[in-house]
């Protein structure tokens, strides 16, 4: 695909595309899975939908930055912007989908990827891409979710003694 018209396949999607692909509702059902996930486990967990890269982002593709490469890029900035890595217990989770590119990033914050290998990872992204282009956009958040889930309560279940407070909003984002 060309420069331009990669850029405008990444333009033209804004917010009116990230709440097709997952609307207010859906939205909301998914920051209530959150909530009841993270009474489980000590971790916490980001959905960011996005619905193209932004032109700064498109300008640096060429031979040093693949457009899977940037995608990655988006999502490390925004588990860094979210503030995943800050978690008392460096457990945060970021489940981050590029709608322009039907592609997914799961970024862990290094508690969770000492015990969770790349292959486990990779495995999870997969189960989760066949999903989204099938444009089962919730139901693919949600499995992948619950796959995070189950392994925050692995390797960082909940205490049921202790009360935790919640560190990080449950909100999905959209943009």
């Amino acid at each position: 695909m060309n420069r331009f018209a990669l850029i405008l396949k990444h333009r033209w999607r804004d917010l009116s595309d990230t709440r097709a692909a997952l609307s207010d509702a859906a939205a909301e059902r998914l920051g209530a899975r959150i909530a009841a996930s993270e009474a489980r486990h000590t971790g916490e967990v980001r959905i960011v939908v996005e619905g193209g890269l932004p032109l700064s982002y498109l300008w640096r593709l060429g031979p040093g930055l693949s457009v899977p490469g940037a995608v990655r890029q988006r999502a490390l900035s925004w588990f860094g912007r979210l503030r995943i890595w800050d978690t008392e217990h460096n457990n945060g989770v970021l489940i981050y989908l590029m709608l322009a590119e039907r592609r997914v990033e799961v970024l862990a914050d290094r508690g969770l990827t000492r015990h969770v290998g790349a292959s486990d990872w990779h495995a999870m992204v997969e189960r989760l891409g066949q999903r989204l282009r099938a444009q089962a956009f919730e139901d693919g958040l949600t499995e992948a979710l619950e796959e995070v889930s189950a392994l925050l309560v692995q390797h960082f279940p909940a205490s049921t003694n202790q009360a935790r407070p919640n560190q990080l909003s449950n909100s999905v984002v959209r943009c």
